[in-house]
Parts: C-alpha cells; sequence; structure tokens
C-alpha cells in the first residue's frame, strides 16, 4: 500500500538575524540575514522544515514577499500528500511564475518530510554516499585592496581551504585587489573570484587575462545576467575557467547554457532553482555534459546549509562547496544540522530527513 503524508498545517516564521560585519559585494552591501523559514505538519507525526534567504537583487523576492506568497501556498497544499513531490512543486509553478525563493523553502520541507519518512538521511534518501569531504570556502567581502588582503589572510590563517573573493567594482581595480591578496597569502592556497555580474565584456576580458598569473579556480558570473550571449565569446579569450550563476537559475537556463558552450561550470543554489526537485534535473543535465558543479549559498541558516551540504553528496560532478555565509552570522539559530569542522570541513548529519530545525527562541 502506498504511504502517504497528509500536510495538516504550514507555519511561516520570519528570522532577521545581524552578520558578525558588513558582507559586501558588488550588487551593494547586506547587513543581516532576512530569511523565511517554513514548518509543514503532517498526518503521520512528520515535521518538514526548509528555509530560504530572498535576494531582493538577484531573485526579486524579500522575506516579506515570501511571507505574503507563503500564505497563498499553505491554502494550496492544506489536505494534500506531502509525499507527492512532483505533483506538489507542479502545483506552486502554476499558482504563481517565479518566486523561486520561497518555493524552494516549501520544496526543502517536502524532502524533509519524504526523507525522515522513508527512515534516511536526505542524502541517502537522494541516492547519495559520503564518498567525499566537503570543505567550504570562505569569502572576502569587496572593497579596498589592503582590507581585501588583511581579510584573505586571516581566513588562510584560520585553515580554510579556498578563499572566495568577491569583485566586480572595476576591472582594472579588481585585478589590484587581486594582486594584493596574492602577495599576502601566497599561491599555495587556490583563490575564487566572483564578479556578481559587475562587468561589461570588454572590462571582462582584460581583467581575466590580467589575472591569469594568479591563479584562479574560476570566475563567477562576470558578466550581466541578460547578456548571456556574449558568454561564449567571453569564455573563448578568458584564461580563468567561468561559472555561470545568477544567468543559472534553472534546468532551462543550465540548457540554454550548455548548447551556447557558454561556461565551464554552473552554480547551483536552491534559492534560484526553486528547491531540491528543480537542482537535481540540473544536476543531470550537467553530468550528460560532463560539467562541474558549485552548490552555492544565499545568506542561509545551518537549517538549508544542511539541506544544500546533503545535496552536494548526490553527485561526483559536485565538486565545489561555498556553504560560509552561516559562519557570519553573529548568533546560530539551528538545533542540530550540518557542524563546521576544523578548515572548513562539513559534517553532515545522520538522522533522518536533513536532521536541522529552528530553535525554540526563534519561532515567532
Amino acid at each position: 500500500m502506498q504511504k502517504s503524508a497528509i500536510i495538516t498545517g504550514i507555519e511561516l516564521h520570519k528570522i532577521s538575524i545581524p552578520l558578525k560585519k558588513p558582507f559586501v559585494i558588488s550588487l551593494g552591501p547586506l547587513y543581516s540575514a532576512d530569511n523565511v523559514v517554513v514548518v509543514i505538519h503532517t498526518t503521520e507525526g512528520i515535521t518538514g522544515w526548509g528555509e530560504c534567504s530572498p535576494f531582493m537583487s538577484i531573485n526579486g523576492e524579500s522575506a516579506d514577499t515570501g511571507l505574503v506568497v507563503g500564505k497563498y501556498f499553505e491554502k494550496l497544499w492544506l489536505g494534500k500528500d506531502a509525499l507527492q513531490i512532483e505533483e506538489r512543486i507542479n502545483e506552486l509553478d502554476g499558482l504563481i511564475y517565479g518566486n523561486n525563493s520561497i518555493k524552494s523553502a516549501f520544496d526543502m520541507a517536502l524532502y524533509d518530510i519524504a526523507a525522515q519518512q522513508a527512515g534516511k538521511p536526505l542524502y541517502q534518501y537522494l541516492g547519495g554516499r559520503k564518498n567525499k569531504t566537503i570543505a567550504t570556502d570562505y569569502t572576502v567581502s569587496v572593497g579596498d585592496a589592503a582590507q581585501m588582503a588583511a581579510d584573505a589572510l586571516k581566513i588562510k590563517e584560520a585553515g580554510f581551504p579556498v578563499i572566495k573573493v568577491k569583485i566586480g567594482k572595476g576591472g582594472a581595480a579588481d585585478v589590484e585587489r587581486i594582486r594584493a591578496i596574492r602577495e599576502a597569502v601566497g599561491y599555495d592556497i587556490p583563490l575564487r573570484i566572483d564578479a556578481n555580474q559587475g562587468w561589461q565584456f570588454e572590462e571582462a576580458v582584460e581583467a581575466l587575462k590580467a589575472m591569469e598569473p594568479f591563479n584562479i579556480q574560476h570566475c563567477e558570473e562576470p558578466l550581466p545576467r541578460w547578456d548571456f550571449m556574449k558568454l561564449p565569446e567571453l569564455r573563448k579569450q578568458s584564461p580563468i575557467p567561468i561559472m555561470s550563476d545568477e544567468s543559472c537559475c534553472d534546468p532551462h537556463d543550465v540548457k540554454r547554457l550548455i548548447d551556447l558552450k557558454a561556461c565551464d561550470r554552473i552554480n547551483i543554489k536552491l534559492g534560484k532553482s526553486g528547491g531540491i526537485f528543480k537542482a537535481l534535473q540540473m544536476i543531470q543535465l550537467a553530468e550528460a555534459a560532463n560539467m562541474e558543479i558549485q552548490i552555492g549559498a544565499f545568506l542561509e541558516s545551518r537549517i538549508a546549509m544542511s539541506a544544500f551540504a546533503h545535496l552536494a553528496l548526490c553527485s561526483d560532478n559536485i565538486v565545489y562547496y561555498d556553504f560560509d555565509t552561516a559562519l557570519m552570522f553573529n548568533e546560530d539559530p539551528v538545533e542540530g544540522g550540518i557542524r563546521y569542522k576544523d578548515k572548513g570541513v562539513i559534517e553532515v548529519p545522520e538522522t533522518p530527513g536533513i536532521g536541522a530545525t529552528l530553535s525554540a527562541n526563534f519561532l515567532t
């Protein structure tokens, strides 16, 4: 007999947690994590948890819009089977276009329920294995070159395996920022750079060529997301691999980027894809194209970060991990979930489901 878990109630909680210091990218500064946590209750006594961190300048959502749209989703799903994940996701897409951030929180809660019902940690439910070490990078905000170099040195001294550097505030100035960082940290630690759409084409070509001596793993989203038709030519001219992020939101984007030969790698974030269901489709497309994948994040807490880490164990093509922003919070609102160990290594929980919940102190 087919099992079911009928949805009996849905809670929406907004959390706002200040960051230890401003996190600055080319799109502007961020001072706090303003997130939405979704809690789905079922007849089976299983409760699913999901979270999103809406990013207004990237996915056009805020925590407040997520709360409003989430109420529509609540009405749509009450009384329905949480284990019929594809049907539930299709209902959200049929109800409203976009809003992928809040959709991802609802999707995540369904997968938490399904994995708990199966008695498996999420990565096992998704067919993954603990056959690799997940270690996150840590990010340097864009700003004064000397300060960025000092921040990068602290990251190296803390033992993180990779330094990610936010740039995109003037190509020539960005080259000097990377030069200063290399002078501070040496060449034995990998660097990743992320322009967050901050360059124009010629500027990107010049900057990437000038950065060739600095041993850069890859450059995320060098051009404005709408200018993706120039990515194939930029990729040809760049000595540094190109990773698509803001231009790579869903399976349709992945197929287009692969068909265009627009990038070397892709960055999957559940807040862009709408959740795990579509992220798995993106992973399959990348695998078929023999393309490497990064699993990234916005400003989620360890609830969503735990889901990201579970997902990262589901494909050998996932080789890059960007799970550092939860470490930037001035307090941790989560019980259970992933643990950050020495040198950026992440320990993924073995409890059924995602394995993370929001502390009662943060339930509002």
